[in-house]
């Protein structure tokens, strides 16, 4: 990339450690994981607002006040749900930049790291749409605002890089490419499933069939003899 700056690694992780030790410590984990699932489905379904720690222990099966054994609050399931999907999605960005490659094969390498998130964190993804502003004004969950602005960083240096080495079209304003990408990106959320027609893979070629076409420049494509987009 014709950026020298690098991704600092965070001095912690993202993802806060919470919850109760058990003397059967596998048992416990493998219970509180699976209430994480249930509430995680809820919160996609019907919110996180509007769901409540009796619907979800009702759904687990177990009586609201064991889900507590797990869980100091509802606020604390979601900032576990919320915490590894930014844990995993920086991971995963921060090696796509570190591996250097051009402007353009990094983007199309974001891209498809993207959709590969949908289906692991539909809930958190969703969460995050609907429940920001709320949830924002917690300071357990500053690490959120915290995320987003590292990922917008990581995305429009990209295309910053892009412009400059004359594969991107110069007159593309930056900040509105990267919003329009993540937008486009994101409400796919809300109809993707990775079991449906389209792969995550194959969503991502399609996805970049349109959009390399719009933020490539023609004569960069031209003089390189090769085609516009390439999966």
């Amino acid at each position: 990339m014709a950026s020298s700056k690098k991704t600092p690694e965070p001095a912690t992780p993202v993802l806060p450690r919470r919850g109760r030790k058990s003397v059967n410590g596998d048992s416990m984990s493998e219970r509180r994981q699976g209430m994480l699932e249930i509430a995680a489905d809820l919160f996609a379904e019907q919110g996180f607002r509007s769901t409540t720690v009796r619907q979800i222990g009702d759904a687990a099966g177990v009586l609201s006040g064991s889900l507590y054994h797990h869980f100091d609050s509802k606020e604390a399931i979601v900032d576990v749900i919320l915490s590894e999907y930014f844990t995993s999605l920086l991971a995963a960005y921060r090696k796509i930049i570190a591996d250097g490659a051009s402007p353009r094969d990094t983007l199309r390498e974001l891209v498809r790291a993207a959709f590969h998130s949908l289906g692991d964190h539909r809930a958190a993804i969703t969460v995050v749409q609907n429940e920001r502003n709320y949830l924002t004004q917690f300071p357990r969950f500053s690490y959120v605002a915290d995320a987003e602005a590292e990922v917008r960083e990581m995305w429009t240096t990209v295309i910053e890089d892009g412009k400059k080495s004359g594969v991107f079209r110069r007159d593309v304003d930056t900040p509105i490419t990267y919003r329009f990408i993540r937008d486009s990106l994101w409400v796919a959320v809300r109809w993707f499933t990775p079991s449906g027609r389209l792969t995550a893979d194959e969503l991502a070629d399609q996805y970049l069939e349109l959009m390399m076409r719009g933020l490539e420049d023609p004569s960069a494509i031209a003089n390189s003899n090769r085609p516009l987009f390439s999966g």
